[in-house]
């Protein structure tokens, strides 16, 4: 990176919204391979007229020498924990810096968190980033590319997100929620401009989604843990049950169906889950890895028989020769997986979170989490956003969430909204969630992707083998799978 770049970077906002092409400045990256990409830089792009916070609201554009006005744009976010995120430079070692190496346009936009707050007259701090903000400022700045597209080198109506965890959840947000008129209001008291905010494929490794009921999904996963490797209170315990128990019926009002048309419920996901972890196995067997059964699959024997020949003896066991350098293997194909011991052994690994995993402010002795903090207010509050954890906190079993705070979840949550026609949904998805990855469950993830299939998208969904919570891997796959949508 050149230093020249990184000097305007503190600069403060101008009046109103605007982008010079004569402004850009030179830079280059160098590739952990030794390459060295060359690029023109635009940085303190603010894309909203009424900036509330100069620190995040606003984006940097890097363009390589070859784009050219049909470039696609890549636009990852830095969104962790539902936190403030400030634009970045170019990473050579994440998607980013391997968007640049292949040619395309990145635009890398800061956005307000939960933790985001400035100063007020009175010398308090305001909390500029609670829900949705993160969301509206992502969303302002696909507007302000649209609004700029002529101007600016790169294609706005090809631009694909990129995001972990929370910002996943924003790729999956941008996914869904393209155009949809619930948000306008607030886009128009930002400044942001009257253009299309959808977009045209979303990348999300592990999205925390689903918040109202995502605790459920994790207590009718994991319970089986309880007291083996999950140690709980017997309150806790309670609440581990009473939780496991509401998400069947919400499973079943899904209506998901597998590829083959078979409907999905309650009494078959376990198994469901099963076959995609097996699936994730079996391919990363194939391709080398040893997968002990000491984790819960199970194989078949390697040996194979031998047809026989003209009706003559009795097949023969034949031995399927080993390919060069790959690793002796208890057996080819796996068969089966005990998913209580799977699960167990997905603990042991990184210890699960107490329930609830997430509404978890003032349940069984639990302090707030952080989206707790998500669905809070400006003055810095933390709320309790399901009707079932605001009962357990308050002692009223007649307690309910406001309106305010109900509209704030369901606005936060893509399952809501890939079934709105009010919504212009990305026809693209890239969906990772790792198989030891227990900061949700994988049913969340999971029902994304189903739910997206069953309305006729293009999914590509695994989950991933061997990996944590974590993104940005396996990069040569995922940009293969950018070229393939693209059509390269």
């Amino acid at each position: 990176m050149v230093f020249s770049v990184c000097a305007i970077a503190a600069a403060k906002p101008t009046s109103g919204v605007v982008f010079d092409a004569s402004k850009g400045v030179a830079g280059s990256v160098t590739m952990p391979n030794g390459e060295i990409v060359n690029y023109t830089a635009y940085t303190n792009l603010y894309y909203v007229t009424n900036v509330e916070d100069s620190t995040y609201q606003y984006m940097n554009v890097f363009i390589p020498e070859s784009a050219d006005q049909s470039t696609p744009i890549f636009m990852p976010n830095y969104v962790g924990g539902y936190m403030a995120a400030e634009p970045r430079f170019i990473d050579a070692g994440d998607a980013s810096g391997r968007a640049l190496a292949e040619g395309y346009v990145v635009v890398i936009p800061g956005a307000r968190g939960r933790n985001s707050v400035v100063k007020g007259e009175n010398g308090k701090d305001i909390y500029t980033g609670r829900a949705p903000k993160a969301l509206l400022d992502l969303k302002a700045g696909i507007r302000y590319l649209r609004h700029f597209d002529k101007e600016m080198l790169g294609n706005a109506e090809i631009i694909i997100t990129d995001g972990t965890s929370a910002g996943g959840a924003m790729s999956a947000l941008l996914g869904a929620t393209g155009n949809n008129p619930s948000y306008e209001k607030y886009l128009k008291e930002m400044g942001a401009f009257d253009e299309r905010d959808d977009i045209f494929a979303a990348v999300c490794f592990c999205p925390i989604i689903d918040l109202e009921h995502a605790d459920a999904a994790y207590e009718w996963l994991y319970s089986c843990t309880n007291n083996i490797t999950r140690p709980l209170s017997e309150e806790q315990v309670q609440v581990s049950k009473e939780l496991s128990l509401q998400y069947p019926a919400y499973l079943n009002s899904l209506n998901l169906k597998m590829q083959d048309g078979t409907p999905i419920n309650s009494e078959n996901y376990l198994d469901y889950i099963k076959s995609l972890l097996i699936k994730s196995a079996q391919e990363a067997k194939d391709n080398g890895a040893e997968i002990p059964d000491s984790i819960g699959f199970s194989f078949n024997n390697r040996a194979i028989f031998a047809p026989p020949i003209n009706g003559g003896e009795k097949p023969k066991r034949a031995k399927r020769p080993r390919p060069m350098g790959m690793p002796k293997m208890q057996g080819e194909y796996i068969t089966g997986l005990d998913i209580n011991k799977y699960l167990n052994y997905v603990v042991s690994v990184t210890p699960l979170k107490t329930p609830p995993a997430f509404d978890s402010q003032g349940v069984a002795g639990s302090r707030a989490s952080g989206e707790n903090e998500e669905f809070g207010n400006e003055k810095g509050s933390s709320v309790n956003f399901t009707d079932y954890s605001l009962q357990k906190a308050s002692g009223d079993a007649n307690a309910h969430i406001s309106p305010e705070i109900a509209e704030l979840v369901r606005l936060m949550n893509p399952m809501n909204f890939i079934s709105d026609t009010n919504s212009n949904v990305a026809p693209h998805w890239y969906i990772r969630h790792g198989s030891k990855d227990r900061d949700t469950a994988f049913s969340v993830p999971i029902n994304l992707a189903t739910k997206l299939q069953n309305e006729g998208k293009d999914v590509n969904f695994k989950l991933a083998w061997n990996r944590p919570h974590s993104g940005d891997y396996a990069l040569n796959e995922m940009f293969g799978w950018i070229k393939l949508i693209l059509g390269e």
